[in-house]
């Protein structure tokens, strides 16, 4: 029989303060970079068409210049039409990007925006010849579920630069046609036809 000196003492079991639901826990946001919260995102009906916002950081180049732009086009022919996801609207400005895309749940935008903004990341720093983050924080969307509001968007993202040049006392001519958007004729990519209703109505001017 083991001596009383000699009994092995059982060692306290420490409990793990970290893991489970708790105040201040999860990801900070990076400082200017945390721009978009973390709310839970509007749910998808069928082939319902959503309103997305790109934000670059701002470091990144102008994306209005041929060389810029010719990075995004090479991302969306590759991501154009993912996951069931469809990106069928698209405007480039300076330091953002404007598209609809049509999807039937938010998993599958989710995942298809995700390898698009990785596309996009990935070319700009190749030719900028750094590393690093480019698209800043979380994309934005917004889900249309009627004819005005998706014609409504549609004229947005068609007419978004000459809205910025508006605000900045540059009025542009009548007929012009942004050359770094889907209305261009010149586009280097083709974007997939919408399959969805909405999109098809509100770009014939479909009934409110």
């Amino acid at each position: 029989m083991m001596s009383p000196s000699k009994q092995v003492r059982q060692t306290e079991f420490v409990f793990r303060s970290w893991g489970g639901k708790r105040p201040g826990a999860g990801r900070k946001p990076r400082g200017k970079l945390g721009g978009v919260p973390h709310r839970c995102r509007d749910e998808l009906g069928r082939c319902l068409p959503v309103h997305v916002t790109l934000t670059m950081a701002d470091w990144v180049y102008n994306l209005r210049s041929r060389r810029s732009f010719r990075v995004i086009e090479k991302a969306l022919r590759l991501g154009a039409d993912r996951f069931g996801v469809l990106i069928v609207e698209l405007s480039v400005q300076g330091e953002h990007i404007h598209l609809m895309a049509e999807a039937d749940d938010t998993v599958a935008l989710g995942r298809a925006i995700k390898g698009l903004s990785v596309r996009i990341a990935k070319g700009l720093n190749r030719m900028m010849g750094r590393r690093g983050r480019v698209v800043r924080d979380r994309y934005h969307s917004r889900v249309l579920r009627t004819p005005r509001e998706t014609r409504n968007v549609i004229r947005y993202i068609r007419e978004n630069h000459r809205r910025h040049m508006a605000q900045v006392g540059k009025e542009l001519p009548a007929g012009w046609v942004d050359p770094y958007s889907s209305c261009c004729p010149d586009l280097a990519v083709l974007l997939p036809s919408p399959r969805g209703w909405l999109v098809r109505a509100s770009r014939q001017g479909g009934t409110s």
